[in-house]
């Protein structure tokens, strides 16, 4: 009983620093996001690897409206819906994915939203923060764009470099999530992640606490058994 006890309180302590932990790292992200924006940078010729996650930079360049993709598996407020990137053809020729945000999923997967239609032939000028493409918890969520048929395409939580063998060039590192104020976007009410630190640090007080339990139980169990004996 006192080897069970001890394995079982290790593993509780053990599991609630990992939420710990998972807490103190969104917190630190959730800082990054709050003064990502307090510049705004001209990516110029620099390559966003060069820049921090979440940096607020200005873009020119002209939309590539025949290669767009749809980020499946996105919720707003419950709802399914896409997140959707748009290449944006830079004036060096480089090219940078441009999430101009969500859409609701219409209930049907053989009739995809139109998003091609209203976007600019002449060059623009693009104001968003850079970020990483979303990753899946689970290696089965995930689902590369095809690399044949029609455009858009659909994917989920894909890598950079499914993206860049779909659309047939190389892509910046990072995304763009395009500011709420640009037009011919979609909702972009950005946030770093869908739950915050505090989930976390509520999961670790929970195995905390069940350790605490733990040790309480074992020592009224054996202080009764030393009674009865």
């Amino acid at each position: 009983m006192t080897l069970l006890t001890a394995a079982a309180l290790l593993a509780f302590i053990a599991l609630g620093r990992w939420q710990w932990e998972r807490g103190v790292g969104k917190d630190a992200v959730a800082s990054q996001f709050a003064h990502g924006g307090d510049a705004v940078t001209e990516l110029g010729s620099q390559g966003t690897a060069d820049l921090p996650r979440f940096a607020q930079v200005r873009v020119r360049g002209e939309w590539v409206t025949d290669r767009q993709f749809l980020l499946d598996n996105r919720t707003r407020d419950g709802r399914a819906g896409y997140e959707v990137l748009t290449p944006l053809r830079l004036e060096d020729g480089r090219r940078i994915l441009v999430n101009r945000g969500w859409l609701p999923f219409n209930g049907r997967r053989d009739q995809l939203p139109q998003v091609a239609s209203g976007l600019p032939t002449d060059p623009v000028t693009v104001r968003g923060r850079l970020d990483e493409l979303p990753t899946a918890g689970l290696a089965s969520g995930r689902s590369a764009p095809a690399l044949t048929g029609d455009w858009p395409r659909v994917t989920s939580f894909p890598s950079l470099t499914e993206l860049e063998a779909a659309a047939g060039s190389r892509l910046e590192p990072q995304v763009l999530l395009m500011d709420a104020t640009e037009p011919v976007g979609y909702r972009r009410d950005w946030r770093p992640f869908a739950r915050g630190p505090e989930m976390h640090y509520g999961y670790a007080l929970q195995w905390w606490s069940f350790g605490v339990l733990l040790l309480v139980l074992y020592v009224v169990l054996n202080t009764k058994r030393r009674d009865d004996a």
